[in-house]
C-alpha cells in the first residue's frame, strides 16, 4: 500500500462505518480477502489520480482496481460515505470550527463521458453530456451537503434539497444544528418562489438580482462555494465524471468532501 494514501486519523473514522466482510467458505475458501485498507487505498488513487480502474499501478500492493471498485460499489450502497461526512461535520461542530450562521450555494458543470444516470445535455458546453455539482457550504467553505444532477438541471432547483440534506449535527448541548440563518446565492437563484420558501424556514434569502449591476458585496462571502469547488476538483477523477452509475459518482464526490472536511480538522490544531 502507498503510504500516506490511507493516514491513520482517516483510517479509523472509515474502519468502524465499513460492513463486516462475508464469512469464508470452509470448503473451496479461495483466495484471502483483500484487507479493507488496502481496497481503500487503491480508491482513494484513483480518486486523487482520476485512473481508470483497470490501470491502477501493480505497485499498489494486495489489490486490483477492479477488486477497489466491487468494494466501493458494496460501500457506497451501505452508506458508508455520507455517515462518515455527517461524523465529521459533527467533529468540526465540537471543535467550534463550522461558520452555520451564513451559509453559500452554487453549482459546477463537469463532463460524464460514459453516460449513465443523472446525465443530461449541458446548456454550457454546447450541448454535450454532462452532470452537474451542487454544493452548500459554511461560511469558511466546509462542504455540508452536495448533491449530483443532470447537466441540464438548474441549479435553483436544487436549493431545498441541498438544505434538506444538511445533516443533524449533534456533539453540543441543546438542540442539533442543522439549517444556517442567512443563505449567500449568485443570480441564478433569484426567484421569488424560493425566496418565499426560505423566509419560511427562517433563513434569511441573500441572493443577487438579475438585471442588477454588478457590486452588490455579496461575493465577500459567497466566493468561499466557489473555492470549495476548486478543493473539490483536486481531485481528478471529479473533474469530469467517467462513472457510469450516479450513485458511485456521489458516492465519490462525498469521499472527496469527506476529506475536505478532515482537513480542516488537522489545520485546527
Amino acid at each position: 500500500m502507498r503510504a500516506g494514501l490511507v493516514p491513520d486519523d482517516l483510517w479509523k473514522r472509515v474502519a468502524p462505518l465499513l460492513p463486516p466482510a462475508p464469512e469464508r467458505r470452509r470448503r473451496h475458501p479461495g483466495r484471502l480477502r483483500v484487507p479493507d485498507r488496502a481496497a481503500l487505498a487503491d480508491v482513494l488513487y484513483v480518486l486523487r489520480t482520476g485512473v481508470a480502474w483497470r490501470d491502477v499501478p501493480a505497485e499498489m500492493v494486495g489489490c486490483s482496481g477492479v477488486t477497489a471498485w466491487l468494494r466501493l460499489r458494496v460501500w457506497t450502497e451501505a452508506d458508508v460515505w455520507p455517515r462518515l461526512h455527517t461524523e465529521l461535520l459533527a467533529e468540526l461542530r465540537i471543535a467550534g470550527l463550522l461558520g452555520m450562521d451564513d451559509c453559500a450555494i452554487d453549482g459546477s458543470h463537469v463532463r460524464a463521458l460514459k453516460g449513465g444516470d443523472h446525465v443530461g445535455p449541458s446548456p454550457v458546453d454546447r450541448g454535450r453530456p454532462g452532470s452537474e455539482h451542487h454544493l452548500i457550504v459554511d461560511l469558511h467553505g466546509t462542504p455540508l451537503a452536495v448533491s449530483v444532477t443532470g447537466g441540464n438541471r438548474h441549479d435553483v432547483t436544487q436549493l431545498i434539497p441541498l438544505l434538506d440534506a444538511i445533516p443533524r449535527m449533534r456533539g453540543l448541548r441543546g438542540r442539533p444544528r442543522s439549517k444556517p440563518k442567512h443563505l449567500f446565492a449568485d443570480r441564478g437563484y433569484d426567484y421569488d418562489k424560493y425566496r418565499r420558501l426560505l423566509w419560511q424556514r427562517g433563513i434569511k434569502p441573500l441572493i443577487a438580482r438579475r438585471g442588477v449591476a454588478h457590486g452588490s458585496g455579496l461575493g465577500k462571502t459567497r466566493w468561499v462555494a466557489e473555492r470549495t469547488f476548486a478543493w473539490l476538483h483536486q481531485f481528478k477523477r471529479l473533474r469530469t465524471r467517467y462513472e457510469h452509475r450516479a450513485d458511485l459518482h456521489q458516492g465519490l464526490v462525498e469521499l472527496g468532501c469527506s476529506i475536505i472536511c478532515l482537513r480542516r480538522l488537522r489545520t485546527s490544531f
